[in-house]
């Protein structure tokens, strides 16, 4: 488990510049996150690849604390 808070601060400090970066615990046992990243890094990255990016930024929170991460992950519009 995970509170959410830092979750969230690991996040924003590998996506310091996101125009959208939400996370929500679905099942409120702090391991079942959903997040969303609207990030220029992701720009001419497939989806694998940008969720490799957020793996990579998690890294051993994937390993125990975070069970599941359902992950919406774009470039800006435009």
């Amino acid at each position: 488990m995970i509170d959410p808070a830092e979750l969230e601060k690991t996040l924003r400090g590998a996506f310091p510049n996101a125009q959208t970066l939400q996370l929500e615990d679905l099942t409120g046992t702090r391991d079942h996150y959903k997040a969303v990243i609207v990030d220029e890094s992701f720009r001419g990255k497939s989806r694998i690849e940008q969720h490799q990016l957020v793996y990579r930024a998690l890294g051993p929170l994937m390993d125990g604390p975070v069970h599941a991460l359902a992950l919406e992950t774009r470039a800006p519009a435009g």
